[in-house]
């Protein structure tokens, strides 16, 4: 598929797909005769690992990583044990880190909500609508 239908299946900008691109985290898999870029749906999961990471704030290096790490375990065939093993404690690491920053997150999306209620609150009281 063409970059424009990979920016509608992610909700991505063109631009950031090409940056991904550029520092070579996702690269489409061929080019068309006219130079266009075409993506697998494998490239598509591999953005959208990216998107998900972005809010947790995991920097292009550990995207990178992550996905480095994924791609050796899908070719889990060619793994010795101890390098198995050594890439699923990585892994580990990962979904402990992506848990904690959802944690974070939602410690600070509940006091958003809370300035957001005391605000409404607050007009409701001034305007002398209670809703």
């Amino acid at each position: 598929m063409h970059i424009g239908q990979v920016a509608a299946r992610t909700e991505l900008s063109l631009r950031t797909i090409r940056h991904y691109d550029e520092v070579g985290l996702v690269r489409p898999s061929a080019r068309s005769q006219g130079g266009f870029r075409l993506y697998t749906e494998a490239d598509v999961a591999r953005l959208m690992v990216i998107r998900r990471m972005k809010p947790l704030g995991f920097t292009l290096e550990e995207m990178g990583e992550l996905l480095a790490i994924t791609d050796r375990l899908d070719r889990a065939g060619a793994l010795e044990a101890v390098e198995r093993e050594q890439l699923l404690a990585r892994l580990g690491r990962f979904e402990q880190a992506a848990l904690e920053r959802c944690e974070a997150l939602r410690t600070q999306l509940s006091r958003a909500e809370e300035l957001a209620s005391d605000l409404h609150r607050r007009v409701g009281q001034l305007t002398g609508d209670p809703t």
